[in-house]
C-alpha cells in the first residue's frame, strides 16, 4: 500500500482530536461528579498537549504505524481517576465511563448530520467509491474536498472509538455500565472483578474478535441513512 501524506496528516487530525475529546469527556464528567484527578493532571482539556504527554505510544506511535501498516489509525490515551472515589460512588464511576464514547457518539452524529445536508443541498455528491475515508464525493474546489474526506473520516473513527468502547467487556469503558444498576456491594465486587488483569486480559482479546462482526454492519446501515435521508 503506497503512503499518502496528506491522507495520513487528516486522518491523525481527526484521531487527535476524537481521542481527545474522548479523554476530556471523562475528566469533565469526573470533575463535575466529585474527582478532579485528571483535572489536576490537566485532561479536562481540548488541548491535544497532556493527553500526548500522558500516552505518547498510544497517541503518536501507534497510530502512525497503523496507518503505515494498514491506511487507518488505531491507538489510546488515558485520563487518571481516583479508585477510592470509583468504589465509594459505583453509579458516578459509570457515568464518568460513559462520558467517553457518548462524546464519541455525538461526533459522529455532527459528521453524519452535516454529510447528509451537503448531499440534500448539492454540496456533496454519493461517491464513486465507497470506503471509511471516503463517504462522500466533493466538489471540485479543495475546500469541499478536505471537507468531504475529513468529514468522513471522523464519522467512521468516532463510531468506531464509540462501538468498541461500549462493549461491555473490560477494560472497556462499557464494562462499567452494570454499574448504574447494581445494589452498592455488588457493584464493588463487579469492580474488583474487571480490574484483575487475567479478565481485562481476555476481554480485549473478545473484544477485538467480537468487533468486525458488530461494527461493519452498523457502519453500513448508518451511511445507507446518510443517502437516504439526502434524497
Amino acid at each position: 500500500m503506497g503512503f499518502d501524506l496528506t491522507d495520513g496528516i487528516k486522518w491523525y487530525l481527526a484521531f487527535v482530536a476524537s481521542t481527545v475529546v474522548h479523554e476530556a469527556a471523562h475528566a469533565w464528567a469526573a470533575q463535575r461528579l466529585g474527582d478532579d484527578t485528571a483535572a489536576r493532571g490537566g485532561q479536562a482539556t481540548l488541548d491535544p498537549t497532556p493527553h500526548i504527554r500522558r500516552e505518547p505510544l498510544g497517541m503518536v506511535v501507534v497510530p502512525i504505524l497503523s496507518f503505515l501498516a494498514g491506511g487507518w489509525m488505531i491507538g489510546w490515551a488515558s485520563a487518571p481517576y481516583n479508585p477510592e472515589w470509583a468504589r465509594q460512588f459505583p453509579r458516578r464511576s459509570a457515568l464518568m465511563a460513559m462520558a467517553g464514547p457518548a462524546s464519541n457518539l455525538l461526533l459522529c452524529l455532527l459528521a453524519l448530520l452535516l454529510m447528509a445536508s451537503g448531499l440534500s443541498t448539492g454540496f456533496f455528491h454519493p461517491p464513486t467509491l465507497l470506503s471509511f475515508a471516503h463517504l462522500v464525493d466533493a466538489g471540485p474546489s479543495d475546500l469541499s474536498e478536505f471537507a468531504g474526506r475529513m468529514l468522513s473520516i471522523f464519522f467512521s473513527l468516532n463510531l468506531l472509538l464509540a462501538t468498541f468502547n461500549l462493549l461491555p467487556l473490560p477494560p472497556l469503558d462499557g464494562s462499567n455500565a452494570p454499574l448504574l444498576f447494581l445494589p452498592s456491594a455488588a457493584a464493588r465486587s463487579w469492580m474488583t472483578l474487571i480490574s484483575r488483569p487475567l479478565f481485562r486480559l481476555v476481554g480485549i482479546v473478545i473484544a477485538w474478535n467480537l468487533f468486525g462482526s458488530l461494527f461493519l454492519p452498523l457502519h453500513t446501515a448508518l451511511v445507507h441513512f446518510i443517502f437516504a435521508s439526502a434524497r
